[in-house]
Formats: C-alpha cells, sequence, structure tokens
C-alpha cells in the first residue's frame, strides 16, 4: 500500500483535526477536512496555515513544502464528501454521544470498505464502536497533542477490528511519517495518558504538600526525567540503572506516592474560578508573555 494514492478523511476541524491533516499532508496525503460549525471552511485553513508558519518559523519545513500541503489539504462541504476517502479520522470532542452519533452518519456515508479511526485519547475502541454496523472496519488511532510536532500514534484495536485493517493504518501512518504503535489490548487511557496522568498526579500531590512550588516541579522533571525520556523509556532506565537498585527504592518510595483522587480539587478549583490555564492566561502558572514566549521556544525545540 503505497499513502501517496489513498485519500483520507478527517472528521472534526479543531486543533486536532487541523493538525492531523496538516501532518499528513506534508507526506503528499490528499486529505479531506469535514466541520460542520458555522465559519468552519475559513477557520481550517486558517489553523492549517498556522501549523505550517510554525514549522518553517522552526526551519522543519520550507515555504514550498507548505504550499504543497496546502493544495493536498480541502475542506469537506458535507459527510458525503468523504465518501471516496479509504480512511476517515475522527477528531470531534471527546463525548462518547457524539462520537457514535457521527460513525452512524458516516457508516451511511462511505463506502463499506473505508476504515474509520477514532483519535480519542481514553475512551475504549469496544465502548466506542458498540453501535457500529460495521466494527471490524474500526480502531483508535490516538494522535498526541500536537500532531505536527508529536510524532506517535497509538493505533489500539477493538475486540472486532480486522488485521487488515490494523495493518493498513499502521502502514498509511508509518509512511506519513507518524511514529505508530500497536497496543495488543486495550484499557483506558492507552500507555502514554496512564502514565501522564500518572506523572500529573504526584506533581499534584507535590504542590498541595507543599514541597515545592509549580515553577520547581516543573524543572524538576524537565532537567532530569525529562532529559533522559527522550532517549529511553522508562523501563530502560530501570534496566540500565539495575533492577536489584530499582527494587529496593520501590520498595520504601512506592508506598509512599499518591494514590488518591483528592489531588483533582486543586485543579477543579482553578477551573471553577476560570484559570483554565494558558487559554485564558492563568492556570497553575500565569501565562504573561515571557512564558508564553518560553513555551512556544520549547515547542520549536521538539523538532531538534
Amino acid at each position: 500500500m503505497n499513502v501517496l494514492d489513498m485519500s483520507v478523511g478527517v472528521a472534526g476541524g479543531g486543533l486536532m483535526g487541523c493538525g492531523i491533516a496538516t501532518k499528513l499532508a506534508l507526506a503528499g496525503v490528499a486529505v479531506q477536512v469535514h466541520d460542520n460549525a458555522s465559519g468552519a471552511q475559513d477557520r481550517v485553513r486558517g489553523t492549517c496555515a498556522a501549523v505550517l508558519a510554525e514549522l518553517i518559523d522552526a526551519q522543519a519545513i520550507t515555504r514550498a513544502q507548505a504550499d504543497a500541503a496546502e493544495a493536498c489539504i480541502h475542506f469537506a462541504p458535507s459527510l458525503n464528501a468523504l465518501a471516496g476517502t479509504s480512511l476517515v479520522i475522527e477528531a470531534i470532542v471527546e463525548s462518547l454521544p457524539a462520537k457514535q452519533a457521527l460513525y452512524a452518519e458516516l457508516e451511511r456515508c462511505v463506502p463499506a470498505s473505508t476504515c474509520i479511526a477514532s483519535s480519542t485519547s481514553g475512551f475504549m475502541p469496544t465502548l466506542l464502536g458498540e453501535r457500529m454496523q460495521r466494527p471490524q472496519r474500526f480502531l483508535v488511532a490516538h494522535f498526541w497533542n500536537p500532531p505536527h510536532l508529536i510524532p506517535l500514534v497509538e493505533v489500539v484495536p477493538g475486540p472486532y477490528t480486522e488485521p487488515e485493517v490494523l495493518h493498513d493504518t499502521v502502514e498509511c501512518l508509518r509512511q506519513a511519517g507518524c511514529e505508530p504503535v500497536l497496543l495488543a489490548k486495550a484499557l483506558p487511557g492507552f500507555i502514554g495518558n496512564r502514565i501522564q496522568f500518572a506523572v500529573l498526579r504526584e506533581a499534584l500531590h507535590l504542590l498541595r504538600e507543599g514541597v515545592a512550588d509549580a515553577d520547581t516541579i516543573d524543572r524538576v522533571m524537565v532537567h532530569s526525567l525529562g532529559r533522559r525520556y527522550r532517549w529511553f523509556g522508562p523501563l530502560t532506565g530501570a534496566d540500565a540503572g539495575g533492577l536489584h537498585t530499582f527494587l529496593q527504592i520501590s520498595e520504601h518510595l512506592m508506598p509512599e506516592l499518591a494514590k488518591d483522587e483528592e489531588v483533582l480539587d486543586l485543579l477543579r478549583a482553578h477551573v471553577e474560578r476560570g484559570e483554565k490555564g494558558r487559554s485564558t492566561g492563568r492556570g497553575i502558572h500565569e501565562w504573561d508573555t515571557g512564558r508564553e514566549a518560553q513555551y512556544l521556544k520549547a515547542r520549536r525545540r521538539m523538532l531538534d
């Protein structure tokens, strides 16, 4: 299978959907993006252009490559316009009813041979596909945000997913420059988010206990584990450090780690005050111009 012979649909024109579309388009894939919100066509075009501009600014691509990618992205005014695609990636809001309703519409619009993949960050494929007529053509393809900077895609089969669908999806993603990993079984949050939220729980616990302020906790992660984990994961790190040593440390440290959900009260309090993070200018941190510039600089360094 040659990815350049494929036409891919993306259902959902938000940040994730546009990031996925742009990633595929940079590999020369013809992409149809559908979003039924008012003014979606201009918004999709603007978001994709902004993604490409960030890559140009980081000198990851040239202006000519950006122009070629933009030419591969087309706006689909209706789901019927996705009828010619061999793969449709759903990238809408994390709402189970909304996703299931979309799949029902898609199955009426696309051929029986089309694969439907959800970019959900945590819903189980069994739950997502329980009302589908063709669950054998369904799977999860969890892209990480932002897709144009983070290549990993967790590919998770449902109980009825055909091996051919898994193979073709993984091959399509690999040829498009992604880093697909195939999970042997599904579980809530898959792999990446389970590790991410385990770390977040401990970080919130340290903050709640007054061990250090938020900046210090972030600095510890960035300048220690963050540097290590770029090159090898926690299991390789344990092997390299010696399993006997990690066992000794774990026996007295693991019982002391946070295991409750009370730390969520910290997040809940910020959200209730309207402090939702970067988008509102304040969250755990205050997002002034200096922090915003630092964040954008760090995003660019992901491409090094």
